[in-house]
């Protein structure tokens, strides 16, 4: 699962990496949370697209999100297969700018947070998934969801999922549903390569979806006790561990 992750780059090398148009500014964000608006890649009309969606996906099928599952992830093993995917993997794949994520290790009767991220530094992509819910009005939402697959051995220490991380090389043909189908698209959906992540515990601050600093990702020597669990909002959607309100920008 990931349920939190950061992008702390700035946009000039975010931008140089996916190689879309859009000239967006934006500030780093340390705790990145279900429900808020989301930077996310598209190939729209044979060109790469930077778009804000929310993190949460919503099939075009639900009749009222409001009494639907907010879909945070997406497994890669059956993306193909569930209904509140299938089509999104044949028309709407796109990536998710990142420089992180967090998860969560149990420890006595609590759980501590580590920060997963690359080795080698910079930002990278996760694999996603988004579609565009409208109301019976004629309003308009577009979401997206993070694809997890099996973790690697350094990650499977404190979770055994973890997003998909899209290398660059292969960021084309994720994102062209024209040319690439969804049974092709889905041998990327594999395991990071060994060695390529590294994973520390860090301040259980990140807990609140309000802290949102860089000491966040500052590696953190913990007590003894355990620390308490991420907050859960009384208003949260089911299955949803963390959420949060607020803007990218």
């Amino acid at each position: 699962m990931c349920g939190r992750y950061c992008i702390t780059s700035a946009p000039e090398a975010i931008r140089a990496l996916f190689r879309y148009r859009e000239q967006p500014n934006f500030p780093a964000r340390y705790n990145v949370a279900p429900t808020q608006p989301v930077p996310i890649v598209r190939m729209v009309e044979g060109e790469r697209q930077f778009a804000l969606v929310r993190w949460g996906l919503i099939p075009a099928w639900v009749k009222d999100p409001k009494g639907f599952t907010l879909l945070i992830n997406a497994r890669g093993e059956s993306v193909n297969e569930k209904p509140a995917f299938r089509n999104a993997m044949k028309r709407r794949r796109c990536l998710f700018p990142a420089d992180g994520f967090y998860e969560w290790k149990p420890h006595g009767g609590g759980k501590r947070p580590y920060l997963a991220r690359p080795v080698a530094g910079g930002p990278i992509a996760f694999a996603g998934l988004w579609e565009t819910w409208t109301g019976p009005n004629g309003e308009e939402m577009e979401t997206a969801a993070i694809i997890t697959t099996a973790a690697n051995e350094e990650m499977a220490a404190v979770h055994h999922r973890a997003p998909v991380i899209v290398p660059p090389g292969q960021f084309e043909f994720w994102l062209d549903c024209k040319d690439i189908d969804e049974k092709l698209a889905a041998g990327l959906l594999v395991p990071a390569p060994e060695g390529s992540m590294e994973v520390y515990e860090i301040s259980p601050a990140v807990n609140r979806v309000a802290n949102d600093t860089p000491a966040l990702i500052e590696p953190y020597s913990a007590p003894l006790d355990p620390a308490p669990a991420p907050e859960k909002p009384a208003d949260r959607p089911k299955r949803v561990k963390d959420t949060g309100q607020g803007s990218l920008f």
